[in-house]
């Protein structure tokens, strides 16, 4: 066993690795310090798990975090967030992560995908608690001093067994029940640039960006099983404080895909298979990751929709699909916006414009470098009067006010 030296007077990080049925025969074989220093101190992407000095397999690891030890499968990278305040924390790959998400977290600017994978942070919460979104397949739970954040893509048994092993009551799982007073109702309306990252940046980040880059809106990514980012700062509290500074928002909802590979997929998207039901399940659960940040009714929530090859059962499925998360939304009393690109989403939308009910908002990606919401693709009869964002610039990296984010880069047109 290996304790990592202590990051505050109440923190504690103990990693082991758990013997399998083959140690077991064969005799205990811990982590040297070294391996688990290797295993404490890596990054994502980067350094591989260091292998303990055995021949036999290992099947699990004990990761233990403030008093609380959790069982993971041996395979996982463990990240030590206070040893890696830069690490990206991302729910698309198999890893635990140990502490408080950095204020400037290196994650790419696109990140799709969902599979198992956990973020224990430290709190000063003392009730044994867990809840769970279904749709977006996630829990959170508290214990003493600890609040857990766990993702799961197919294999949700995984992480029931993960929370178990750690005594949180998962057999006791409520369904998540939040909401947050409103900010005013144009806080997603606004004309001019606006940039989306990953992961909702820093309070000190965004102060720099305002009073340094040409921007005026950001896009927050508030929900979806395919949302491959954490989201450690992105409270109520957070968008009320940006909205006060002046900023405003286009919130973006990443759910089902058109398929598994797609756009920035890379193969660990779960796909629309049954459209008319899964898109108002999309908008259910959009509406309620809205409200709990405090964008209320009226507000446009953005369907994410990766680049999909057009035709056939794909295109049927996705105009399903949009079709049902719209219609939802207007009920809930929320707008309902599309993000995807001109070649294949909103080539669809155009083809069926009098066949579906249309988002009220059309996000379109035309990488040209134009700061334009205008397109050879889309009719002028279509999306008028302020009823467009234009992603122009993807997958880029800006420095404003010293603080460096990978963003894309868009122009919006939006009242």
């Amino acid at each position: 066993m290996f304790t990592a030296p202590l990051s505050s007077p109440t923190e504690e990080r103990v990693i082991h690795a758990a013997r399998s049925p083959l140690s077991r025969r064969g005799g205990a074989r811990a982590l040297t310090a070294l391996a688990a220093a290797a295993v404490l101190a890596a990054g994502w992407p980067g350094a591989a798990r260091s292998a303990p000095r055995t021949a036999e397999p290992v099947d699990t690891t004990q990761v233990t975090y403030r008093g609380h030890e959790f069982t993971v499968p041996g395979s996982w990278q463990i990240v030590d967030l206070a040893r890696n305040p830069r690490a990206c924390v991302r729910f698309d790959r198999h890893a635990v992560y140990l502490g408080t998400p950095g204020g400037r977290q290196d994650c790419p600017a696109r990140l799709r995908g969902r599979t198992e994978a956990l973020l224990v942070e430290p709190t000063g919460a003392a009730v044994n608690a867990v809840t769970e979104n279904r749709t977006a397949r996630t829990y959170r739970a508290t214990a003493d001093r600890i609040a857990v954040t766990a993702a799961y893509g197919e294999d949700r048994p995984a992480i029931q067994r993960i929370l178990r092993s750690a005594g949180l009551p998962v057999a006791a799982t409520q369904t998540e029940q939040v909401a947050a007073e409103p900010v005013p109702a144009d806080a997603t309306s606004f004309r001019g640039e606006g940039f989306d990252a990953c992961t909702a940046p820093s309070q000190s980040a965004m102060n720099a960006w305002r009073d340094a880059s040409g921007y005026g809106a950001v896009g927050v990514y508030i929900g979806g099983l395919n949302r491959a980012c954490a989201q450690p700062k992105l409270t109520a509290a957070w968008v009320r404080t940006q909205y006060a500074n002046g900023w405003r928002f286009f919130p973006l909802y990443v759910g089902r895909q058109p398929s598994a590979d797609g756009g920035s997929c890379g193969g660990g998207c779960a796909s629309i298979t049954d459209p008319a039901p899964q898109g108002t399940a999309a908008a259910d659960d959009a509406a309620k990751q809205a409200a709990a940040l405090g964008l209320g009714k009226g507000s446009v929530i953005y369907n994410d929709l990766e680049h999909y090859p057009r035709g056939g059962t794909v295109t049927a499925r996705v105009l399903a699909y949009v079709d049902a998360y719209t219609e939802r939304l207007h009920q809930l009393g929320y707008r309902s916006g599309a993000y995807g690109s001109v070649s294949s989403l909103v080539a669809d939308l155009v083809a069926n414009a009098k066949t579906i009910t249309l988002p009220d908002v059309i996000h379109f990606a035309r990488w040209n470098g134009e700061s334009t919401t205008t397109d050879p693709s889309i009719p002028a009869d279509l999306w008028p009067g302020s009823r467009r964002i234009h992603q122009y610039v993807g997958d880029t990296t800006e420095t404003h006010g010293g603080v460096k984010i990978s963003i894309d880069r868009n122009r919006l047109d939006v009242d």
